[in-house]
């Protein structure tokens, strides 16, 4: 666990009392080492405070110094998504042994939902774009470009603070069943004695949750459940799970006080108080705000995000065991893989595209950057004009492994496709084909290359800018 109270990392060597007990005793050595100079300024040496802290992405363990760095080696290090959701896919692991009835209905009904012909994948696709996207629709455009526009910091400032309210206080059903839940493994990991008080606790916070007394529940976990978990933690030195669970109900009740609906209409009020905001948002009032937030494209796809929902509560299920160590593994890589994707340090949109197409099995990946850096587009000139880059990852039941990569500018667009050994040898028609699909749609095909996948394309590769560190949070989709 990261040494929070610690101003600093420790340095190798300086904090290792068992070594240095064993070191001798020389009181007659009176050669000192490493004398400063106080006349005058020395020459800083090579070695920082945090050491290694720019050579986190390559370190062994998790550095805690640099929260994008460590977002780095976890993407670099993440499971192979494509061929967990493939083994997940296969019927297989729905009829293995250890699998109890639970699971196995779960994943038979989350299999039926892969079954799609064209109309349902048009909505299944609009459905993950919606709620994938918080920002969407007239409001946030608005937002977004007088955030592009204005030359003033405090009203930039502003702008994001809404947008940070709005997005807690539209996941408000998730951190309440965060801040039980974190209650209850609390008074699960601590000895008998002391988790009574806190199986109290939570059941009187469920309480105030299901009656919307968040005054109640707030004074309850910062007035009681607080400062019990940290007098355990203070009288028996317990740095484990229970400490854990304190850090992350920080995190959550933060979030929860930004969410609240109070904070969300006087960040609201702010922002009508600047004049070029004044004119397009002064006529909207707070009930008319609330319910345009509330039935909002992103709120609606995301109650009728039926896929997300089974394969969580799948997910759930075979974590906990209920579908033998086979199961377990992939839901765990399959987890894994999707938390590294929807990271706040990921400038991208992901999509995950399973279906079942014509009796066989297909699991895609999508990635989406609508602002691509400039010399990206499909002509490789260096101009002005918005460019979108797609990369889609596509493993086929029968074929093997698709990377396409898909550059767009107005109309233009310039396509290219690497796939498997025994698919190369039709590249010709293929180009045709893909071409001629480009033209039906009302597009300008540029450049359309297919040929044979030397070896699967990386993120970085694709999208140069994303272990750059130049965006932290896309809200531009």
């Amino acid at each position: 666990m990261a040494d929070l109270l610690g101003a600093t990392n420790p340095v190798p060597g300086l904090d290792n009392a068992a070594a240095n007990r064993g070191a001798p005793i020389s009181p007659n050595d009176r050669q000192l080492q490493n004398i400063p100079e106080p006349t005058r300024v020395s020459r800083a040496d090579g070695r920082a405070e945090r050491q290694g802290a720019s050579d986190a992405a390559k370190a062994p363990v998790l550095r805690y110094d640099s929260n994008f760095q460590t977002f780095l080696q976890r993407l670099r290090e993440q499971p192979d998504i494509l061929q967990a959701m493939m083994r997940l896919l296969g019927q297989s692991t729905v009829v293995s042994s250890g699998i109890t009835e639970g699971l196995a209905t779960e994943m038979s009904q989350f299999l039926a939902m892969l079954r799609m012909d064209e109309g349902q994948l048009l909505r299944f696709l609009t459905n993950q774009l919606q709620s994938g996207n918080r920002f969407g629709g007239p409001l946030f455009a608005l937002l977004r470009q007088a955030y592009a526009q204005s030359q003033s910091p405090d009203m930039q400032k502003d702008i994001l603070q809404f947008l940070k309210a709005y997005s807690d206080y539209s996941s408000m059903g998730h951190i309440e069943k965060n801040l039980l839940r974190h209650a209850n493994r609390m008074a699960r990991s601590v000895p008998a004695s002391w988790g009574g008080t806190l199986v109290e606790i939570a059941g009187q916070l469920e309480n105030s949750l299901a009656a919307g007394d968040r005054a109640g529940a707030l004074k309850l976990i910062q007035g009681r459940l607080i400062p019990y978990i940290s007098q355990y933690v203070g009288r028996t030195h317990d740095l484990g799970t229970a400490r854990g669970l304190l850090t992350m109900l920080a995190l959550d009740v933060a979030r929860f006080e930004n969410g609240s609906q109070e904070n969300l209409l006087r960040l609201f009020h702010q922002l009508t108080g600047y004049r070029v905001l004044q004119e397009k948002l002064g006529g909207l009032d707070d009930s008319a705000l609330l319910a345009l937030l509330e039935k909002g494209q992103f709120q609606k796809a995301a109650q009728a995000d039926q896929f997300a929902d089974q394969l969580a509560a799948a997910a759930a299920r075979a974590l906990r065991g209920e579908g033998g160590a086979e199961a377990q593994s992939t839901f765990r890589e399959l987890v894994s893989a999707l938390l590294i994707n929807e990271s706040v340090y990921m400038p991208v949109n992901h999509i995950l595209i399973p279906l079942e197409w014509d009796g066989r099995m297909l699991f895609s990946e999508l990635w989406v950057d609508p602002d691509a850096d400039s010399g990206d587009g499909p002509t490789g000139d260096n101009d002005k004009e918005r460019t979108l880059r797609f990369l889609f990852k596509m493993d086929i039941e029968g074929l093997g492994l698709f990377d396409i990569v898909l550059t767009c500018q107005e109309q233009r667009v310039g396509l290219q496709v690497r796939c498997p050994e025994r698919v190369a040898s039709f590249a010709g028609t293929m180009e045709q084909a893909l071409g001629h699909i480009l033209k039906e749609n009302g597009l300008e095909p540029v450049q359309v290359q297919v040929g044979k996948m030397e070896r699967p394309l990386t993120l970085s590769e694709v999208f140069p800018k994303l272990f750059e560190g130049k965006n932290g949070i896309n809200v531009k989709v």
